[in-house]
């Protein structure tokens, strides 16, 4: 059908209808969503930090959103087989994924050609949840109380300090490559799989000192079986203002490396349905007693438009790059 014109142009009446019909179509969009179940894909097994806060996300979000907000776990590859798995779902905002620095901003540095998708491109960022701090834990019965006397003691015993985190390549391995490198001090990296492992060998006096999250390692702190000599927050953090900050230390002035989960979704996700769930995240996060229970898992809630997520990520990444080259981290660290 041939549309009338005018001097080459659209009759006004006919343009304002296109338009309205363009903007009440979005608005729709955005008013409609969500009709039906939304899955928030966890990108590891069921017990872990990012599993219990995806949950008690969920579970608000569900009063939020007036429709079920399942949590799916699906775990291996170093994060990277679930996060693959909601790039490949439909970009509708029914599948979503609660990814954490690993699986989005660390591992195309430390995978490089291994990894089948580009979180840069292939993902999404809605919203900042929580940033996780790690603790330095120790065992009390050493010489070393603070972190200014576990750099003297590295410094004097170059390669005899041996510290625990929770793989190769995550924030926590970062986390001592980049102490290691800003003190000018050697140490050995021990990798293990879960908090627990790592504090019952600095209990043990296997390791000298674990990087873990707070959550991991509150109740070793409170039992007195461990010592936490500082928290990798920028300055002291409110979720334990008892333990010294890193940054404040004469040895590493400035430093800081913290964990965080973010909600994404699969690039070509509309933006009305990306607008609804950041501002259904933003309503959830003052929720008293979502922000309490955040809290008591070692997350300090964090939220943020989809814009300063992402521009958060570019600053983190550019970070982790850095890191993960000058300490030559492989998938076989």
């Amino acid at each position: 059908m041939n549309l009338p014109f005018f001097n080459g142009r659209l009759p006004k009446c006919l343009f304002a209808g296109l338009l309205f019909g363009l903007v009440s179509g979005a608005a729709l969009a955005q008013g409609s969503y969500p009709t039906r179940p939304v899955t928030i894909v966890v990108p590891f097994s069921a017990g872990g930090g990012v599993d219990a806060m995806a949950r008690v996300l969920a579970e608000k979000l569900r009063t939020v959103l007036g429709q079920p907000v399942l949590v799916e776990n699906k775990g291996g590859g170093s994060g990277m087989i679930g996060a693959q798995a909601v790039v490949k779902a439909p970009a509708d905002g029914y599948t979503l994924l609660m990814g954490s620095a690993g699986e989005t901003a660390i591992n195309p540095f430390v995978y490089k050609g291994r990894m089948q998708y580009a979180p840069k491109t292939d993902l999404l960022p809605i919203s900042l949840i929580v940033k996780v701090p790690n603790v330095v834990a120790v065992n009390p019965a050493l010489p070393y109380k603070s972190i200014d006397e576990l750099i003297a003691y590295a410094r004097a015993n170059p390669g005899k300090v041996r510290y625990g985190t929770s793989g190769v390549g995550n924030p926590q391995h970062l986390s001592g490559e980049l102490m290691a490198r800003q003190a000018g001090v050697q140490l050995t990296h021990v990798p293990y799989r879960g908090a627990s492992n790592q504090l019952l060998d600095v209990i043990g006096g296997n390791i000298e000192m674990a990087f873990v999250s707070l959550a991991g390692a509150r109740q070793f702190i409170k039992d007195g079986k461990v010592r936490a000599v500082g928290i990798t927050s920028q300055g002291k953090s409110p979720l334990a203002p008892e333990i010294p900050a890193i940054s404040d230390s004469a040895s590493l002035k400035g430093y800081t490396l913290e964990n965080w989960f973010g909600l994404f979704a699969p690039k070509g996700t509309p933006a009305p349905v990306v607008a609804r769930l950041n501002a259904a995240v933003a309503e959830a996060l003052k929720d008293p007693k979502l922000d309490a229970r955040l809290r008591e898992l070692g997350g300090n809630p964090s939220p943020s438009s989809p814009e300063q997520f992402k521009a958060f990520i570019q600053q983190e990444s550019a970070k982790f790059a850095r890191i993960v080259a000058d300490a030559k981290i492989t998938p076989d660290s």
